[in-house]
């Protein structure tokens, strides 16, 4: 079949009728792959040009049918994406090589797993890798990352040439708990004790906690969110890649997937964390406070969402890159995926060789992870699912 491609650096050339049905027709899809969530990060300039993130997205049309498509963004840097490749950048410049600009297939600034080669079926998913590879080698860049897909597309890509690459996230899975207390008796006595101690210094602080749906979340509720984000990395000597007109914009377009966690300490809001949900995951997290308290972090981060997933039976919870803490308070080890792709021969052959010795010590990792299981019972639970599948229902 002849496709019709082309290369689009916004979405609105698209449309988000067209761009949302391609979407909602992959296996696993998420809210972030949505036309709202990534239409945001483009208009209000937290992915742009400006900032180092030109979007270049590759689709493939049949006739008028959005056949296949890409996120795709040529980069002038490596922040913002939680797969590290610092050092093969650094090894570049030390041989008189440039390693940027790069080509990038990610969510920007959001290490959750989901289709990347999102096609309407296979046929139309093999001719976006063809157009893909045909890209690399025609543009002067140096390199191809594709981050967090399933995978099964991992495997694709690999086939196509593509050097594969392990990580670890902590995810939770909802047991079909009818209370929070319910849950913490799935763990270990230390565990429940340290969770249910943490939450009682929340409380003897004086802090109160309110919940807010994306439908109810005012202005006010966005502007104090959006200060206390820039607070917390202002304090962490960091820029923030999100503003306020991000938060503005998603708060408007997808409130049903948003859930703000606010924390009060005598009538001065103090703390918010924001979780984006569909009906079956929960993401998290941004986050930001005023002020410190102790364990108020975990409280608005992972207990007050948990809570939120078991009253509304979603059945798992990401919760983001990195943090072996997580398993402390029920999450468990799964494995991510991404694939790179190197046009200097010499560099690919030495990035094989790590990322198999790499490989290595990420399965050791697993293992170990999995023998420190925080569950009393290991034998009644759900496996959790590799990064970028459905949970099971």
């Amino acid at each position: 079949m002849n496709y019709r491609t082309h290369i689009v650096s916004s979405l609105s050339e698209i449309g988000q009728a067209r761009w949302d049905a391609l979407v909602n027709g992959q296996e696993s899809p998420n809210p972030f792959l949505s036309y709202a969530f990534l239409h945001a990060l483009h208009e209000s300039g937290s992915a742009a040009p400006e900032t180092g993130w030109q979007p270049q997205y590759l689709v493939l049309f049949d006739g008028e049918e959005l056949a296949a498509a890409l996120p795709l963004y040529v980069k002038g840097h490596s922040y913002g994406e939680y797969v590290f490749d610092w050092a093969w950048a650094d090894a570049y410049g030390r041989n008189g090589l440039d390693y940027y600009p790069k080509l990038l297939s990610a969510i920007p600034f959001t290490p959750v797993a989901g289709p990347r080669l999102m096609a309407v079926d296979a046929q139309a998913r093999a001719a976006l890798v063809d157009v893909l590879a045909a890209t690399q080698r025609a543009t002067e860049v140096s390199s191809t990352h594709v981050l967090f897909p399933p995978e099964e597309q991992a495997q694709q890509l690999r086939e196509a040439g593509f050097l594969l690459r392990s990580g670890v996230q902590f995810h939770w899975l909802n047991q079909g708990y009818r209370h929070f207390d319910e849950f913490l008796a799935t763990l270990e006595q230390k565990k429940r004790k340290n969770i249910r101690a943490e939450r009682r210094k929340v409380r003897e602080a004086g802090v109160t906690l309110r919940r807010v749906r994306g439908r109810e979340a005012t202005g006010a509720d966005w502007l104090l969110f959006n200060r206390c984000y820039r607070h917390t990395y202002k304090a962490h000597h960091s820029t923030p890649y999100l503003n306020l007109d991000f938060f503005r914009r998603i708060g408007e377009s997808m409130p049903d997937n948003i859930l703000l966690v606010i924390a009060s300490r005598d009538g001065r809001d103090i703390a918010a964390s924001l979780v984006i949900h569909s009906e079956t995951t929960l993401f998290g997290r941004y986050w930001g406070e005023l002020e410190h308290v102790p364990c108020l972090h975990f409280e608005c981060a992972y207990y007050q969402p948990l809570e939120f997933c078991i009253e509304q039976g979603i059945e798992a919870f990401e919760g983001g890159a990195q943090g072996e803490h997580k398993m402390a308070r029920g999450f468990l080890p799964t494995r991510t995926w991404s694939a790179h792709w190197l046009a200097h021969p010499a560099f690919a052959d030495a990035i094989e060789r790590f990322l198999e010795r790499e490989k290595g010590g990420i399965d050791d990792y697993m293992d170990e992870l999995n023998e420190r299981n925080p569950f009393r019972s290991a034998a009644s639970l759900r496996p959790v699912p590799a990064a970028g599948t459905a949970p099971a229902t």
